[in-house]
């Protein structure tokens, strides 16, 4: 009987253990916060990733999620999939309304990433872009339009399109990545790519209109590099970008001209922040690098994060709220339907990178060609007063370089940009910043000629000695 009953005993403990085992390989899947404040907030949806790159796609166009990826929802602290018939999903959208859902899925393994929407209440589904290669990160534009990344033959490119997916335009001209990471409040889209701009460089972010036209830097006092922005709506920041350099946070604040050092807990940043209305951020974290990013509530000034949920296999990114916002403002397209973009620079003198060591005479444009080198566009007059008007070609990455009397270049830009086709753009200066404002004068080159000097291609009047 001793035998039996201790055989009885090894077996019901072998079962108790695999019941704990099989128990707990559910639980991995999710683990919530038991706070009050989680199960009462409103609800998120999240990417699940078993490996998480988040500057692959940019630095290298390669995928975020190597592995794989799942969205997840998650409400008074229950958490269940978004999208279980999907082999793959990500980045999720929430629309202004709060009823759909913009994300980049797969249906099945070995297909290209896709834009799909879905309606929350229902949970269907509808397909939006049907490419053969990625289209990734897509996210609301009003108007009953959408902004996202396309893979094409250069790199990812920025494109907007209808929500039925036709009527698309491409946004960014460039050799190099750029994924959009918000929507402005103003209607501008704000987007993450190398700095210098078209290059292999550090990631930065920038801005550009729906319509392609008006890309700039967002600030100019380019450091460490910068990523995962997005828009504060509430509190008394409201306005403000906050980003990550990876081991900080930091913001744009509009009467600034520099960034402004966020003071959080140490720890791994990742992504864009979700905002709460009681001025708490979720962000995706982790506090040593051999552990999993986690969602966790962040306040300037804490002295340390609230873990919200976490998942031991896998990364836990990319958090949205599911609340309903206001819809920015829709931007009028001011272009005009042409193939080229007239430039007119007020004075070529102001920098931010200082002085220059020569007076320019004149300025070079150069346009990069399909293989990704420099061809000379032509070179057109600077005037005393350091303004130049010039056209260019639309719709094709170009830079200029200023040089002296001599033809040596007194200082050229390192990194591309591009105006749109029927764009007509003024600058203040070389790389003056964003938060700069003209004289108010009118520069000498339009008092002498209101015909900008064609930089396009052929030889310009003045390299053939006409001026």
């Amino acid at each position: 009987m001793r035998r039996a009953a201790r055989g009885w005993m090894i077996a019901l403990a072998v079962l108790v253990a695999a019941l704990l085992m099989c128990g707990f390989g559910e639980r991995h899947r999710v683990i919530a916060s038991g706070s009050a404040r989680t199960k009462d907030s409103v609800p998120i949806v999240f990417t699940a990733a078993p490996r998480y790159e988040p500057l692959a796609a940019i630095e290298r166009g390669e995928e975020r999620f190597p592995e794989g990826a799942e969205l997840r929802v998650m409400r008074g602290g229950e958490t269940e999939p978004l999208a279980p018939v999907f082999f793959a999903s990500a980045d999720a959208s929430v629309s202004f309304d709060a009823k759909t859902v913009l994300f980049a899925g797969k249906r099945n393994r070995g297909e290209a990433w896709q834009v799909w929407e879905m309606n929350l209440a229902s949970r269907a589904v509808r397909r939006v872009t049907a490419a053969k290669e990625d289209a990734i990160r897509p996210m609301y534009l009003p108007g009953g339009r959408l902004v996202y990344a396309q893979r094409a033959a250069e790199g990812f490119a920025i494109e907007a399109a209808s929500l039925d997916g036709t009527d698309r335009l491409e946004l960014t001209h460039l050799h190099g990545n750029a994924l959009p990471v918000d929507v402005l409040e103003d209607g501008r889209i704000l987007f993450e790519s190398s700095f210098p701009l078209g290059t292999s460089g550090q990631p930065e972010l920038y801005l550009v209109y729906s319509d392609g036209s008006g890309v700039e830097s967002y600030r100019c006092d380019h450091g460490a590099g910068r990523w995962g922005g997005r828009q504060l709506r509430s509190g008394t920041n409201a306005g403000d970008v906050v980003f990550t350099h990876g081991r900080s946070l930091a913001r744009f604040s509009s009467p600034l001209a520099a960034e402004t050092a966020i003071h959080v807990p140490a720890a791994e940043y990742a992504g864009p922040i979700a905002e709460e209305t009681g001025g708490d951020w979720l962000v995706a974290a982790r506090r040593r690098s051999d552990a999993r990013m986690a969602l966790v509530w962040v306040r300037a000034g804490a002295a340390a994060l609230t873990t919200v949920v976490s998942d031991e296999r896998n990364d836990l990114v990319e958090p949205a709220t599911i609340a309903p916002r206001a819809t920015p403002n829709r931007h009028p397209s001011g272009l005009h339907e042409w193939t080229t973009a007239n430039l007119l620079a007020l004075d070529v003198r102001v920098s931010r990178d200082g002085a220059l060591g020569k007076t320019p005479a004149r300025v070079r444009v150069e346009a990069q060609g399909e293989d990704g080198r420099a061809v000379e566009m032509g070179v057109a007059p600077i005037e005393s007063d350091g303004s130049f008007f010039v056209k260019t070609p639309g719709d094709r990455p170009i830079r200029f370089a200023l040089l002296d009397g001599s033809g040596a270049v007194v200082r050229a830009e390192r990194g591309w940009f591009w105006a749109r086709g029927g764009e007509q753009r003024i600058c203040v200066g070389c790389h003056a910043g964003p938060e700069r404002a003209p004289e108010n004068r009118v520069p000498q080159v339009l008092l002498r000629t209101t015909t900008p000097e064609d930089l396009t291609g052929g030889r310009s009047q003045f390299a053939q000695g006409g001026h």
